[in-house]
């Protein structure tokens, strides 16, 4: 019978994906199987399933570190924001519904039987599940009806392990007072604690750590140092996308609002001739850029207002009429076109809304959403890549001629009569390695990284070794209970 244990953070972004990941790899080198899981998530950067489905990039990263192919069971309930106050609700993989926090607050106790049938299926093919909360479980006024945090745990009856990031400071308060704002049941339910990203000697927090068990009663599981290879694997939440490199190709990314997949960019900011400069609201887009990338977006007519907003518009022109380049990835594609129109509303409001007319396409946007793994094979160099596409929307006009991607004998983007503006719907492209020396070498870029793959593969190995030297797994082995089904 499997066990599970719950990883739960203190507050957001205090490392809980990557825990889990090192976690999860390291008890995988022990010789367990090990299923990850995670009952709601809220991300734009999905990966797609072998099971034509879509969950959190974060649990296929998790999964990749058990050795299991990403599965929709892994990730059961994804919300992926559309605007400010609403998502887009993707049930096993599935879209099902958008709507706004408010109305899925009411709603998202129904879905608590959905979850829960992913976990007990995903359970009967493991001996451990490791399983990922969101957010904090402190937010006590989003307890009723949780489904991902406590409500789960109490639901699945897993212990808790809660971790708190001193990178941040005030862990001791971050911790103490999750103990001490949670309901007795809540409070009992948690077993253990860690301390993550610390910076320097560990042995410096010593007499905290100390503290916070003696405050809680909670078992101490370590004090985790910072992970310096964190930038070789994918990041989930948006706010850890930074600038990186300092190469002498320069790749300007402006941050959309509701940028998407943006661990496309990863492979490229990983080559040392490369730099990937993110360019934040407010900001004009550098002169000096070689390249400009338009990435994917869950809300391409709201973020093609808010490019104009910030005058990116503008400096894309003039970049263009520099002679630079320009690729549009997904919802950036569509960007290029000269129209985007939505007749039904889906994205917002209705009607035809102008691209930024560098390409001569459109797109019309419908309600049937693609999700789909490909392999396709770049015209102009002969090269294969393995791909996905998450997105809604066709895309037509005489630049898609010049199409330059092969889809099983279909064609896939278009580009320019000059070739220096180009787009498609592949994500995943720069992840193969000859694409990408091949698409660089138009920058004067030779040799380059070789194999990424290998690369993120040997950060999971080191970040399992980094787990298994500053965190208790025997303890947490310990802490972990026998699944009831």
């Amino acid at each position: 019978m499997a066990k599970a244990i719950m990883i739960q953070g203190a507050g957001s972004n205090v490392g809980k994906s990557m825990l889990v990941a090192g976690i999860a790899r390291a008890l995988t080198q022990r010789g367990l199987s090990v299923a990850p899981f995670k009952p709601q998530n809220m991300s734009n950067n999905a990966a797609v399933t072998t099971d034509g489905g879509e969950i959190g990039r974060a649990q296929a990263l998790q999964a990749r570190a058990c050795g299991r192919a990403p599965h929709t069971d892994m990730n059961p309930v994804l919300l992926k924001p559309e605007t400010d106050v609403g998502a887009q609700v993707v049930v096993h993989g599935k879209r099902v519904a958008t709507m706004k926090a408010r109305d899925y607050g009411k709603t998202k106790a129904t879905l608590l039987p959905a979850v829960m049938e992913s976990f007990h299926r995903l359970a009967q093919s493991a001996d451990i599940v490791v399983i990922e909360g969101a957010g904090s479980p402190a937010e006590i006024n989003l307890r009723t009806g949780d489904i991902a945090n406590m409500g789960f745990a109490e639901e699945a009856g897993v212990p808790v392990v809660l971790v708190g990031d001193i990178d941040r400071g005030g862990v001791i308060a971050q911790i103490v007072g999750t103990h001490t704002v949670l309901p007795e049941v809540d409070r009992a339910r948690i077993k253990g604690f860690a301390v993550n990203k610390f910076r320097g000697d560990a042995s410096l927090f010593d007499e905290g750590a100390r503290a916070i068990a003696d405050l809680t009663g909670w078992t101490n599981l370590g004090t985790i140092p910072w992970f310096d290879l964190a930038h070789r694997l994918p990041a989930e939440d948006v706010m850890d996308i930074t600038s990186r490199g300092t190469g002498r190709v320069k790749i300007v990314v402006p941050r959309l609002s509701r940028i998407a997949n943006f661990d496309d960019l990863d492979p490229l900011a990983a080559e040392a001739d490369v730099t990937v400069e993110i360019v934040e609201a407010g900001r004009p887009l550098p002169a000096d850029a070689d390249l400009v990338i338009l990435p994917g977006t869950k809300s391409t007519i709201g973020d093609l207002v808010y490019l104009r907003a910030q005058g990116w518009d503008i400096d894309i022109a003039a970049h263009v009429r520099r002679g630079g380049h320009v690729l549009g990835i997904c919802g950036g594609y569509q960007m290029l076109g000269q129209w985007i129109n939505d007749p039904d509303g889906i994205e917002g409001h209705a009607g035809r809304h102008a691209g930024l007319g560098l390409l001569d396409i459109e797109t019309d946007m419908t309600p049937e959403k693609r999700v789909t793994e490909v392999t396709a094979r770049d015209l102009a160099s002969g090269t294969e890549v393995q791909a996905y596409e998450i997105h809604i929307g066709r895309t037509t006009g005489p630049d898609c001629a010049r199409a330059w991607l092969d889809i099983a004998g279909d064609r896939d983007g278009a580009a320019s009569a000059d070739g220096r503006v180009m787009g498609c719907y592949l994500h995943g492209l720069f992840a193969a390695d000859a694409f990408r020396a091949s698409y660089l070498a138009r920058f004067g870029i030779t040799g380059g990284l070789g194999d990424f793959e290998g690369g993120v593969e040997v950060a999971l190995d080191a970040l399992a070794a980094h787990m298994e030297r500053h965190m208790d797994l025997e303890a947490l082995l310990t802490i972990a209970q026998e699944i009831e089904f």
